[in-house]
């Protein structure tokens, strides 16, 4: 099946590559579920654990908040209040930022990747600004960014389309002439509905389900293949 992949793949040269982070290019969810049973216990309330965390993932810290809060109940999540979220997001943030750099890592074949692309990258994430800024500052990847959009920079984050549009606008750059590569549903919908390519690798997150489910252009088992461009 790589194989497969690597040479559709190399009918398509892109002019500039969309990047999610989490579950596309790092494992965060070591250093995310630390935070959140900290926030749980802080609370009162017993630990997430590993893979409920895992499928929490995906919409940015202000949702993974909620889900926490309410143990994947997504209605739920949704229906409380700024003020009932707010206690739980602060304890959250503060921890966070303490476990930042400890278990977090990226996957095989990123470094190689983004040291050798062929293309300009952009990096397009739901994470905050405040956790994205050191975090990739402790990987060391700025410089192989030329634009980072964050969950909180636009007025819409990933799955509209809005973030992808706005990088292929700073970067001059056609929608039709992109490459968005990510690891949940929200990286396909927002690259179907900005008329961008998509391929999705199969290890990410994405809320535990499969990633083929969502029908990317491309699935990619290694980053690598990607070098097939």
């Amino acid at each position: 099946m790589a194989e497969w992949h690597a040479r559709v793949l190399a009918r398509f040269t892109p002019e500039l590559v969309l990047f999610d982070l989490d579950g596309t290019l790092i494992d965060s969810v070591p250093d995310l579920t630390t935070a959140i049973d900290a926030m749980l216990q802080q609370l009162g309330r017993a630990p997430a654990g590993r893979e409920q965390v895992s499928h929490w993932v995906g919409n940015g810290a202000d949702a993974l908040v909620r889900r926490a809060l309410t143990a994947g109940d997504e209605t739920a999540a949704w229906l409380l209040t700024s003020e009932q979220v707010a206690p739980a997001r602060q304890a959250f943030d503060q921890a966070y930022m303490q476990a930042l750099h400890h278990a977090t890592g990226a996957y095989d074949g990123v470094e190689e990747f983004l040291r050798s692309s062929p293309a300009p990258m952009v990096l397009v994430t739901n994470k905050p600004r405040v956790f994205t800024e050191p975090l990739l500052q402790s990987l060391g990847w700025q410089p192989y960014f030329q634009l980072l959009l964050c969950g909180d920079d636009l007025a819409q984050k990933k799955p509209h389309p809005a973030p992808l549009l706005h990088a292929c606008e700073q970067l001059g750059v056609a929608p039709q002439q992109a490459l968005m590569v990510g690891d949940s549903r929200n990286d396909v919908e927002a690259a179907k509905a900005a008329s961008i390519a998509c391929a999705a690798v199969s290890y990410g997150y994405n809320h535990g389900e499969p990633i083929a489910d969502s029908q990317p252009d491309w699935l990619l088992d290694d980053i690598r293949q990607l070098l097939a461009l």
